[in-house]
């Protein structure tokens, strides 16, 4: 990759790979109790071989030079190389959604933002007129427009003389209720920041909040996965580590930072002009981008700090916007069901009167909620790290190489990759296929074990295989395989989203055949096909014609708050109403999990 870094003798590969700014792979954070950050070291003195790493790697493996970056550490000037399925960057990373964008074609009338707009020209000063620049400011828009002038943030302030005077003057004014949020040259652009922080992929957005239009947008991966895959690695790591919970914060400020630059350098416009940002998130992302402390979610009962909306100064949260921007966080439902669940549940609004839906907001961790009646219930499942590609032998995330549909044809195993480069691993939409494919086909029995007399399945020695794509074929000279244990990850994986439907639907006393409708949301929800879903039961058996995909839910929500000051108190009635289930209390949790692992 050509990053050079220096480090202090004994510094792990990982620890290096991190002040580079590299998003290397650690789904244990760097506890030494997985494989995802596989290196190989080319030249470079380095410490032996742990016990770990015997245990996990193959000899032929280490005997080329691979190592666990947690566990080699260096000695002297080091050579890495890291290999496609151990980095994250350059990810397809799912920022569009189906649902409505909020527009107003009429124009500022009927604009519902919550900063708006007022031009003003002030008279200069001179010999006659000595009055301050915030007095004669006040006193313009008291003479121009009917708009007061209220409070003046201290960065506002402060950038107020060079405004004036470089703009000759005159100026838009960027007012929340009466605060002056910032002073922009006439003309220009109210910009609003709308991010979705997930778990693994952070999507951003630029909207004109006098339009309603999205005019740029970015998918990132959260640089946060260097520290752990899921929210509970990132909990320990914040907890055990000293300044850990001030790391995790500021690489996360600081990609959302980097992406609003890129966006605007994309538009043509500064990053002053974005005047006001949303900000959803599960309850740990949200409390991590607000500087909070995230203890309290990792342990029971589970208990975030605050659940009520919040509007924070952009600055306080580190965000390098208009000077006196605010940043509006919607409320977290529970420890694991968060803001971005409520915006995605206001994006997708409520069904029709005597009609039912199920909401799915697949990732890491997924969400549900079942719309009935006048009840909306919801619960939060560790479905896991697995539909990224975690904790699958072969398994790598959506990027180029990544097989991400698997078919049987004529017997024969065919495979589409991201890019239709040669295969070099699996992203989780594969596997999903994979594992559906050989239940289709009779090569797996209802508990999972592969039917070794199949003719799909494959023996390496001891172990049974589905074999995705030979050595001579793929992209990294070795074979892919579907095991036992990557089939046994899904089934966890699909069971705990199983199980969160099923047993929401008892606590509404509905069955699975009375939901007119179940919207699949989530990066991963986006690109999964649902008839391999259905077929291995991680979704009820109904009509395909129920089902409906939409993307990037949350985002649209944090979207449509942005450019609605009544969809944000909307989104907080929303919240209100919920009813949230901890499916661990449940007695008859450990029962529906044990049916749901079956095919």
């Amino acid at each position: 990759m050509g990053r050079r870094v220096s480090m202090p003798a004994a510094a792990t590969v990982l620890d290096a790979a991190r002040q580079a700014g590299l998003g290397l792979l650690s789904v244990c954070g760097g506890a030494g109790l997985c494989d995802s950050c596989r290196i190989r070291v080319i030249r470079g003195d380095v410490s032996p071989v742990s016990p770990h790493e015997r245990d996990t790697l193959a000899a032929g493996d280490l005997a080329a030079g691979y190592r666990l970056a947690c566990q080699a550490k260096t000695l002297g000037d080091t050579v890495v190389d890291v290999p496609a399925e151990s980095v994250g960057t350059e990810q397809r990373l799912q920022i569009e959604s189906d649902l409505p964008a909020l527009e107003w074609p009429d124009g500022e009338d009927s604009l519902d933002a919550s900063v708006r707009a007022i031009d003003v020209e002030v008279p200069a000063p001179n010999l006659a007129d000595l009055r301050s620049d915030v007095t004669r400011l006040r006193d313009a828009c008291r003479a121009q427009t009917d708009r007061p002038v209220g409070a003046m943030p201290a960065a506002v302030l402060a950038d107020l003389p060079r405004a004036l005077r470089d703009q000759q003057w005159k100026a838009r004014l960027a007012l929340g209720g009466d605060r002056l949020v910032a002073v922009l040259s006439p003309n220009a652009a109210l910009l609003g920041l709308a991010v979705d922080i997930g778990t693994t992929k952070i999507a951003v957005y630029l909207v004109d909040l006098q339009s309603g239009r999205t005019i740029a947008s970015e998918g990132v991966l959260n640089p946060q996965v260097t520290y752990g895959e899921d929210v509970i690695s990132r909990i320990a790591y914040a907890d055990r580590t000293a300044g850990g919970a001030g790391t995790l914060h500021a690489v996360l400020v600081r990609a959302l930072n980097d992406s609003a630059a890129r966006l605007c350098a994309t538009a043509g416009v500064s990053v002053r002009a974005i005047v006001d940002a949303v900000l959803v998130g599960n309850t740990v992302m949200h409390h991590l981008a607000c500087g909070l402390p995230v203890a309290g979610l990792g342990r029971a009962p589970y208990v975030s700090v605050v659940s009520e909306a919040l509007t924070l100064p952009a600055r306080d949260v580190g965000l390098d916007i208009a000077p006196g921007a605010q940043v509006y966080l919607p409320p977290n439902l529970a420890g694991y069901v968060g803001a971005d669940h409520v915006a995605a549940l206001g994006a997708v609004g409520l069904p029709a009167p005597g009609r039912t839906r199920a909401v799915i907001d697949i990732g890491t961790n997924t969400e549900i909620s079942i719309l009935a009646a006048d009840r909306i219930v919801s619960c939060s499942c560790a479905s896991g790290p697995a539909f990224e590609g975690a904790h699958i032998g072969c398994g790598m995330r959506a990027t180029a190489g990544a097989i991400e549909r698997v078919r049987v044809i004529g017997g024969a195993v065919r495979c589409q990759t991201i890019g239709g480069t040669p295969p070099v691993g699996m992203c989780g939409s594969g596997v999903l296929d994979a594992v559906a494919a050989l239940a289709a086909h009779g090569a797996l029995d209802r508990h999972g074990a592969f039917r070794r007399d199949h003719p799909l399945i494959d023996s390496r020695g001891k172990d049974a295989v589905l074999v995705l794509a030979s050595a001579d074929a793929s992209g990294q000279n070795h074979e892919i395989v579907l095991t036992r244990h990557d089939v046994t990850e899904i089934q966890l994986a699909k069971a705990a989203i199983r199980t969160g439907v099923d047993l929401l639907l008892a606590h509404a006393g509905l069955c699975a055949a009375a939901l007119d409708e179940v919207v699949v949301a989530g990066a991963f929800g986006s690109y999964i096909d649902l008839a391999s879903a259905r077929l291995i039961r991680m979704l009820p058996d109904l009509p395909a014609d129920r089902f409906r995909q939409v993307g990037n839910a949350a985002g649209a929500g944090a979207r449509q708050m942005l450019v609605s000051a009544s969809r944000r108190r909307a989104a907080e009635r929303l919240a209100a109403r919920v009813e949230y289930i901890d499916l661990t209390s449940d007695s008859r949790f450990t029962e529906v999990f044990a049916g749901a692992l079956g095919f």
